[in-house]
């Protein structure tokens, strides 16, 4: 089963498990499909995070997060009264070195089975032509006005002037043909050459700073997954430069002290506790978490079963802590656009991958002769520590900007296994500062409350990340009388309510669950009207 946001890209995903291929070919080959049909999240131009578990129960977790171009400086977004300038979101200064083809790449090196030209062909074809469905008409024409502020994006995205529509076929030719040298070259096919060539001019013609030699020097890294107990389940997630696997963890160890289960679902003392666990795990997020081969982190002890006690210890029941009285617990530290796919081949292998050029569109530059949108992720550093960057993410010193550093983040690609060793759960989302807490209730659904794959995903969602001191909450989602008792706790409440083209929802979240008798179950999210597609 292939579980992705856009329906073209999960049929070819199963088209390559059709073809013998395995969990990570599949995914290689959905991850292009994604480029071509997901213009606004899935690419080429950005980066992401792979958490792999082989039905014989190895694991392991792949980094091809973004890095800062060497040129970089500390303080390259600040103007001279010392403010935050649009420049680390927006245009050709926005712009990290993208990872996902080297990731890509790397990931088919140490897992795949078929040929890397294999899997890369069916994204060559989509380029080529593809029917517009009302989800990419949709997407599209939200971010006309952006994608009009650069030729090379109004080229490529508005043919004749304006946003394709439902039933026309919207050609690619520039990134078919990108794709072809991927195909031809494998990973010299995009950091060197014309690919290359063409990036660093684009970079040159907009005052960008990314050179070849970042492109060269860009490596995807293995590091050691997450593991965690709850409830008698192993959580299986994205290590730092991710936050999402640690502060997951770290909501969890203090939650798990809680029978949730006997809680009213979405019960003023449910969202109470839920808010209360999120806003400590991300006070420590923001402080300690950031490229762990610049920063030591102290990880072991944030996910710990002792410091989930230790925080759980200064909860109140029957009243909010002012988040300005939550502050990191650990000591001194030595601190989207996103898209999810879920994979589960014949075998049991899983692969869970989120993906990102961070903004919608990113930073709605397109390499002109090459076709894909470029990442705006230089915004997920802290380009001026203690203050807020487009998420509301107050981040601290640990995740300042430094020439070669990859950007902290929240991307949470997780696989859930159960008490008895098997695969339970393969599950991820975009949503930017959100996806932890919304990865949280996912898995706390099936767990906690019994819930289906589809219930799960489809059940309303709140938030809470420590700063601003509210709770979020789907519209409607919440009763009147439960955000009245929320209030006089002393929450903040924040119904998030769709004014113009702002995306109210929380998430979207692509999962796969493995039922009793081994068959599996996938859920789309419903928010955006993705796909589960299995044989």
């Amino acid at each position: 089963m292939v579980v992705s946001t856009d329906e073209y890209a999960s049929t070819v995903g199963v088209r390559i498990l059709r073809a013998g291929g395995n969990a990570v070919d599949a995914a290689v080959a959905t991850s292009f499909a994604l480029a071509v049909v997901n213009p606004e999240a899935g690419n080429i131009g950005g980066g992401g995070f792979m958490v792999i578990r082989l039905a014989d129960g190895t694991t392991a977790s792949l980094d091809y997060r973004e890095r800062a171009p060497l040129a970089t400086t500390r303080d390259m977004y600040l103007d001279e009264a010392g403010e935050l300038t649009e420049a680390s979101t927006f245009g050709h200064l926005a712009v990290g070195v993208p990872g996902a083809v080297a990731g890509l790449w790397e990931a088919h090196r140490r897992f795949g089975s078929l040929s890397w030209a294999e899997l890369v062909a069916p994204a060559m074809e989509l380029a080529e032509g593809f029917e517009i469905r009302e989800r990419q008409a949709r997407q599209i024409s939200m971010a006309e006005e952006n994608l009009r502020m650069f030729p090379s994006s109004e080229a490529a995205f508005l043919p004749n002037g304006k946003p394709p529509v439902v039933g026309e076929t919207f050609r690619q030719p520039e990134l078919a043909a990108t794709l072809g040298r991927i195909a031809a070259r494998g990973r010299g096919g995009f950091y060197r050459g014309r690919t290359a060539d063409l990036i660093v001019a684009e970079m040159e013609r907009g005052g960008g700073i990314l050179t070849h030699d970042d492109l060269e020097g860009m490596e995807a890294v293995w590091r050691d997954p997450i593991e965690i107990s709850y409830r008698g389940h192993t959580l299986i997630s994205m290590p730092p430069t991710s936050s999402g696997g640690a502060t997951l963890a770290a909501m969890a160890k203090i939650l798990e002290g809680y029978d949730l289960g006997s809680l009213g679902y979405q019960s003023a003392e449910h969202v109470h506790l839920l808010a209360e666990a999120w806003k400590r795990a991300y006070a420590d997020r923001n402080t300690y978490l950031a490229d762990p081969d610049f920063v030591e982190i102290p990880l072991e002890r944030m996910i710990s079963d002792e410091y989930g006690a230790e925080r759980r210890a200064t909860i109140a029941m029957d009243r909010a802590t002012p988040s300005m009285e939550v502050g990191p617990g650990l000591g001194p530290a030595d601190e989207g656009e996103t898209t999810h796919l879920s994979i589960v081949d014949a075998s049991g292998n899983a692969v869970a991958i989120t993906t990102t050029i961070n903004s919608f569109f990113g930073s709605k530059v397109t390499v002109e002769g090459a076709g894909f949108i470029l990442n705006n992720e230089m915004d997920d550093f802290s380009g001026r520590p203690g203050f807020p960057n487009q998420y509301g993410l107050v981040q601290g010193e640990a995740n300042a900007i430094a020439p070669g550093k990859r950007m902290l983040s929240a991307m949470t690609p997780t696989i859930v296994v159960d008490p008895d060793n098997e695969l339970l759960l393969v599950v991820g989302s975009p949503g930017g500062a959100t996806i932890i807490t919304n990865l949280f209730q996912q898995i706390s659904n099936v767990i906690d409350f019994g819930m289906g794959v589809r219930q799960g995903v489809n059940a309303p969602r709140v938030h809470h990340q420590h700063l601003p001191d509210r709770i979020q909450f789907e519209p409607g989602s919440l009763s009147p009388e439960v955000v009245s008792a929320l209030e006089a706790m002393g929450h903040e409440m924040d119904e998030r309510i769709r004014t113009g083209d702002v995306y109210p929802y929380i998430g979207d979240v692509q999962a796969i669950m493995r039922l009793p008798d081994g068959t599996l179950a996938g859920a789309s999210d419903h928010r955006r009207g993705g796909a589960a597609v299995g044989y």
